[in-house]
């Protein structure tokens, strides 16, 4: 009886907590071995990257940051001569002109038109954006419809409005590029979607429209596209008739853009199974029902790194507007930097870096959206 009474003393009658895995299984020591010292190539590679990382971040930080000029009225502050040590960027330079490099020679005393359409074209993006936002449909009609004629009008100017005119070669900087990357993206993807129905369309006329359209576009580049625009599309208009510097290329652009929008969602649809439209057509619906509300929805969350891929590439393209002219973000640095009260050995470089940071941002934001709606929808489809 003793010794039961011993070996009962020895039982534990609560539940022991589970012990920690061991560090060599857990924590950032075993993420570098799992992730970058998993094998002696990947070893090579961690430590050839970290090398490069040595030799290029010491000195970009430095040029960039720590010996940077944030703060002057003109060039004497960005010199090295009058500062006494080495002058890195010279952001000074970028401040005294941000105002340019945002509106371009747009009046100042209507600046405000051009905040407005920023603001606008933010809710539009923002309610397009949203997943979750209350009436999407609503904000479809805004952003397609709404939002373009009540930018035109802010930003030309109206008299119904009382707003002065304001011609497009005032335009500039980021406002230019901001309009021309937005028209561009508002039209490339319902015109590519009409293009790519086009081009699997059982109408021989059509089919053949749509056929030479996408491949003529894209067997060109697109500077070829704009100077077509720009120099060439005024010789075949009647004698009077002119259209606006700026809109030629935007009609250019939208085409272009189209043109690829219209093979990426050709292959979403080419994705859709079989049964897909056997089904709708088993339910009785019309081609234009079964293509809203059954096969778009599908094929179009299928290509969406492409469209986001494709919008990237627009944004980025529309810097090429600028040899036909146009005073984009581009253009309106390459005005300011020849300015000799900002002419420096640094001043071109802190120009082109803030191009730089603008249009890697702008991206980047468009990338990682896209990776968020990916995983959201992957998710509704597991469960």
């Amino acid at each position: 009886m003793n010794a039961a009474t011993e070996t009962l003393n020895f039982v534990r009658h609560q539940q022991v907590d589970p012990a920690p895995p061991p560090r060599l299984v857990r924590g950032p020591l075993a993420w570098m071995r799992e992730n970058l010292f998993s094998s002696i190539p990947n070893t090579i590679l961690t430590l050839a990257t970290l090398y490069l990382l040595y030799i290029l971040v010491p000195p970009i930080a430095k040029f960039f940051f720590i010996d940077a000029v944030w703060v002057g009225a003109d060039r004497d502050a960005c010199r090295a001569e009058t500062a006494g040590r080495p002058i890195g960027a010279c952001w000074a330079y970028v401040i005294q002109k941000i105002n340019y490099f945002i509106y371009g020679s747009y009046p100042i005393t209507e600046r405000w038109r051009v905040n407005a359409f920023f603001g606008l074209l933010a809710i539009g993006v923002a309610w397009m954006l949203w997943l979750d936002a209350p009436r999407r449909g609503l904000g479809a009609i805004y952003f397609f419809v709404i939002m373009p004629v009540l930018s035109f009008l802010l930003l030309a100017g109206s008299k119904t409005l009382s707003l002065p005119l304001v011609q497009t070669s005032l335009w500039g900087g980021i406002l230019v590029t901001i309009v021309v990357s937005a028209v561009g993206i508002v039209f490339s993807l319902p015109f590519g979607i009409l293009l790519a129905l086009g081009r699997r369309s059982n109408l021989p006329i059509v089919r053949l429209f749509s056929v030479i359209f996408i491949e003529f576009v894209r067997g060109v580049p697109l500077i070829t596209v704009l100077f077509m625009a720009n120099t060439m599309l005024p010789l075949f208009l009647s004698e009077g008739v002119t259209i606006d510097r700026l809109m030629r290329p935007l009609v250019g652009v939208a085409l272009f853009a189209s043109a690829y929008m219209a093979e990426v969602v050709r292959g979403g649809l080419q994705a859709m199974p079989k049964g897909q439209y056997e089904g709708a057509m088993a339910l009785g619906l019309s081609y234009p029902k079964m293509m809203y509300f059954i096969i778009l929805p599908q094929a179009l969350r299928i290509v969406i790194p492409g469209i986001v891929n494709t919008f990237i590439g627009l944004f980025k393209d529309t810097t090429l507007v600028a040899i036909v002219g146009i005073f984009d973000l581009i253009r309106t640095i390459e005005a300011s930097r020849v300015d000799p009260n900002w002419a420096t050995p640094t001043t071109s470089l802190t120009g082109y870096a803030f191009a730089a940071v603008f249009y890697f941002l702008c991206c980047w934001g468009m990338s990682r959206y896209s990776l968020g709606v990916e995983r959201r929808l992957a998710a509704g489809q597991k469960r």
